[in-house]
């Protein structure tokens, strides 16, 4: 299965690179939830693991722990093992050969919600790690991070989207963790999480929509009303990555299609007149591709008023810009 460049667009024989897109995500990284608190009993042997270079008895305790038959020796683990591959890059490669993935994603599961949070975000940071990436995968991490995105609290379903995000980096997880179900949970979090939930959620759904297959279950997912709607929407801080994810999906006829019908060249063609430059670019490059072998969607975007601000920024733009117009 083939992917696409997100950055690469090209019309009537003239290719354009956008390297903008990039800045406008800011990757998942460790999770940026509040410290959890630690129990009075733990905490000296703690702070002295994370002060030392010396943390391998801590980490492989931590690990038995995460199997233990009590469910507060599970999340005192979880939390600590959190905190280790958060704080310390050197640790997340530790914690791994301890053989900590397995038990953690065990507890993704967990019907204790506070649990399944620790876990995912335990994974998560450990997921920052290129090495783990691949043995987090292997080991069946996408499916329970999938449920955590239906069934956690909030910062477990955020924490599940960054981590499906850092998975889907390594090309082969992409169609694993679209065909299981996470796209259309993505587009639930895209539209109802809070700012940070959509955030993430939108960042995920860039990476995963690479590749046909994801492109059409976002669509079917309707995820072109949700972005329609975040582009629109000026205040919401969301402009510029919604429209960078509607880039990528449009490549495909159905998304054109799904753009017209959920209203969105009126509101391309308002970013056009009074977005940033970085919003006009991007939304100059979406017109561009829903126009090009659609005479009626052309008429659309005229009609739309669309032929006096694409003169102007013809006229006044970035060289980018002037020549995805005049094109």
């Amino acid at each position: 299965m083939g992917t696409e460049s997100p950055t690469n667009y090209s019309y009537m024989g003239h290719n354009f690179s956008d390297d903008s897109s990039s800045s406008a995500f800011s990757d998942c990284n460790s999770d940026r939830s509040g410290e959890f608190q630690t129990a009075p009993s733990q905490t000296r042997r703690f702070l002295i693991a994370c002060a030392t270079e010396n943390s391998d008895d801590l980490i492989h305790q931590l690990v038995r722990d995460l199997t233990s038959c009590s469910i507060d020796e599970q999340k005192q683990a979880a939390m600590e093992i959190r905190l280790l591959a958060k704080n310390k890059a050197e640790n997340r490669v530790k914690i791994a050969k301890a053989g900590a993935i397995k038990p953690l994603i065990s507890l993704i599961s967990s019907q204790d919600l506070q649990l399944q949070e620790y876990g995912v975000t335990a994974i998560l940071n450990l997921s920052l790690c290129d090495e783990n990436k691949d043995v987090i995968a292997s080991s069946g991490a996408v499916k329970p991070l999938v449920k955590a995105l239906n069934t956690g609290n909030s910062t477990a379903k955020e924490n599940a989207a960054c981590a499906l995000l850092r998975l889907s980096q390594l090309e082969e997880n992409k169609g694993i963790i679209g065909r299981s179900g996470a796209i259309p949970l993505l587009v639930n979090l895209l539209e109802n999480g809070a700012f940070r939930g959509k955030k993430d959620a939108c960042t995920a759904l860039y990476s995963l929509c690479s590749v046909k297959e994801n492109k059409v279950r976002a669509i079917k997912s309707g995820i072109m009303r949700v972005l329609v709607e975040l582009m629109a929407d000026f205040e919401s801080n969301m402009v510029d990555k919604a429209a960078y994810v509607a880039s990528l999906l449009v490549s495909v006829p159905e998304a054109r299609a799904a753009v017209v019908v959920e209203g969105g060249i009126p509101v391309l063609v308002e970013i056009v007149e009074v977005g940033t430059q970085r919003q006009k670019e991007i939304a100059v490059a979406i017109l561009l591709q829903i126009c090009e072998e659609s005479v009626a969607y052309r008429t659309m975007v005229a009609r739309e008023g669309a032929i006096p601000p694409l003169v102007a920024l013809s006229q006044s733009g970035t060289i980018r810009v002037k020549q995805k117009v005049k094109s």
